[in-house]
């Protein structure tokens, strides 16, 4: 067992990433009250960073003046109190002698390109008075010669704790380990050693009592915080870290506050705002790279779960850890661009279709409301009918184009026989090859922003194969209630309307450029020929 085990609650901090740490002044002193009731050892109440506002709702302020305002009503502190700053948002100056405030102790956290500079802040901060925290943000883009560096570094100026962050939830028990040992043998024994987890792979927990479980003499520190409440994936709950510290490590926390605190102050969050373990968390974990990676390529809407994380897999080692939106832009063309495909489909589907008008169907709404006034179309022109990302209910079609694979997924219950497939390269067919086939690469235009819209992509091999008429049918435009926007209400949808819009916008120009060399005309209302 180690040596004396603390619990750090770190809640009205780390939680704050969910609800732009606006708890409300009642909620962050209840909080505050019932931790400090617990028993737990430590409560970080927030942020400092002079960027903000001072504002008594939230947990995030300025200066240690603001915090101190922040909770003016604290009745006797059982437990020490710390605050955190993002190294490089708050200077010394914003920071008053401790006497002056009810904050005990700082946690400084930093990349590791900023080591030295924050330790160097650190010392700063001791000078007044403070218990000094230092977090080595993203442990795992440390090597072992960094965490030899830091600890000989830290050894110098002595500070309370320093702590391993998993900051996208990445280690598995070995790795922890692994960081654990380095530090327990290079840093000065009288130096705390703490661990902040996330729930990427559902790890937090384990992770952590992994930890508590350790034979060393040295102190510990755990980070939790209520019903795991935290960015991401969340964190290591603190209700089931005090429940296991109880039965294991010889605590008395009383757990029936920390659960009044969870139902009174936490739920009503969680309610609106969810945390937790979740597919994009998991595969960012999985690649070892930052979220907002697999969040981009999720919102295109248009890529499998496989292929999200096969691009992923193909981000360089030393860009894993850092969002770069041209870059992961780029990665997205390549991988379209090295998918299959066979451009003796273009000839033959130019065959098929030569001399022939064409309508399109999409998705659109106006599908269903206008079926009847469709199929006299239908019936009238005699075009060749192609659904795009969709086989329209009543509506007979001769070929239906896919080029999203979740879509693909929705249509393949009312795939029928003789309907013909034309697929775009990122496709993968799950029984029969599909007929036709159209690399990307036919398709890619560098010069144009809209490359992978769907009627734009329909209309390039459109044009490529030499159709010169071709009407449009449920491609309504984007409105601000989303649901109605498409016939099937399964589909995954965008939720940010300002980008629809403005789509709305960019398709009509583009409509409009088409028409330069095509005949395209549509026999459905569209907000793309209104705007």
């Amino acid at each position: 067992m180690a040596g004396n085990i603390s619990l750090l609650d770190c809640t009205l901090r780390d939680g704050g990433y969910v609800n732009d740490w606006t708890f409300g002044n009642g909620k962050m002193m209840s909080i505050f009250n019932r931790l400090n009731e617990s028993g737990v050892e430590v409560i970080e109440i927030g942020f400092l960073d002079e960027r903000q506002p001072r504002n008594i709702n939230r947990t995030i302020q300025p200066d240690t003046e603001g915090m101190s305002a922040a909770f003016p009503k604290i009745s006797g502190k059982n437990s020490m109190v710390v605050a955190m700053i993002d190294y490089g948002t708050c200077g010394i100056d914003k920071i008053q002698p401790k006497k002056e405030t009810l904050i005990d102790g700082i946690r400084v956290i930093f990349k590791k390109e900023n080591m030295h500079k924050a330790i160097s802040f650190g010392k700063e901060i001791m000078e007044k008075g403070y218990e000094l925290f230092l977090n080595m943000v993203s442990i795992t883009s440390y090597e072992e010669k960094d965490v030899i560096e830091f600890s000989e570094a830290v050894n110098k100026i002595q500070p309370f704790a320093i702590s391993l962050v998993d900051t996208y939830g990445l280690m598995h028990k070995e790795n922890m380990l692994h960081y654990f040992d380095l530090l327990d043998k290079y840093l000065d024994k009288k130096i705390s050693i703490g661990y902040h987890s996330h729930n990427n792979f559902q790890l937090a927990y384990s992770n952590t009592i992994e930890m508590l479980g350790l034979k060393t003499e040295r102190n510990l520190i755990v980070d939790g915080t209520l019903y795991g409440m935290g960015k991401s994936a969340g964190n290591a709950p603190t209700e089931l870290l005090a429940m296991y510290m109880n039965e294991n490590c010889g605590k008395e926390y009383k757990i029936c506050q920390i659960l009044e605190a969870i139902d009174s102050d936490i739920l009503p969050i969680y309610k609106k705002h969810y945390w937790g373990y979740g597919i994009l968390f998991y595969i960012s974990s999985k690649n070892d790279c930052h979220p907002t990676f697999v969040e981009y390529l999720l919102n295109k809407k248009t890529l499998s779960i496989k292929d999200v994380d096969a691009i992923l897999n193909k981000i360089s080692p030393d860009r894993k850890l850092k969002f770069d939106k041209e870059y992961i832009e780029n990665l997205y063309r390549e991988h379209l661009l090295d998918s299959g495909g066979d451009s003796v489909h273009v000839d033959a589907l130019s065959n098929e279709l030569k001399g022939k008008s064409v309508l399109l169907i999409g998705p659109g709404t106006s599908v269903q409301n206008e079926r009847e006034m469709i199929k006299a179309y239908i019936s009238e022109k005699k075009p060749v009918v192609i659904g795009v990302n969709v086989i329209p209910d009543g509506i007979d079609i001769d070929y239906v184009f896919i080029r999203n694979p979740k879509r693909y997924g929705q249509m393949l219950p009312k795939m029928r026989p003789g309907l013909k497939v034309i697929a775009t390269s990122n496709v993968t067919p799950i029984k029969e090859p599909f007929d036709y086939v159209i690399r990307y690469e036919k398709l890619m235009n560098e010069e144009d922003k809209m490359w992978d819209n769907t009627l734009v992509i329909i209309l390039n091999i459109l044009k490529m194969l030499n159709v010169r008429s071709i009407s449009l049918a449920g491609f309504d435009g984007f409105k601000e209630d989303l649901r109605s926007n498409y016939v099937d209400k399964s589909f995954d949808l965008y939720s940010d309307f300002a980008y629809l819009s403005a789509l709305n916008v960019a398709l009509t120009e583009k409509i409009k450029e088409y028409r330069k060399d095509i005949d395209v005309k549509f026999i459905t209302r569209s907000l793309y020929e209104g705007l």
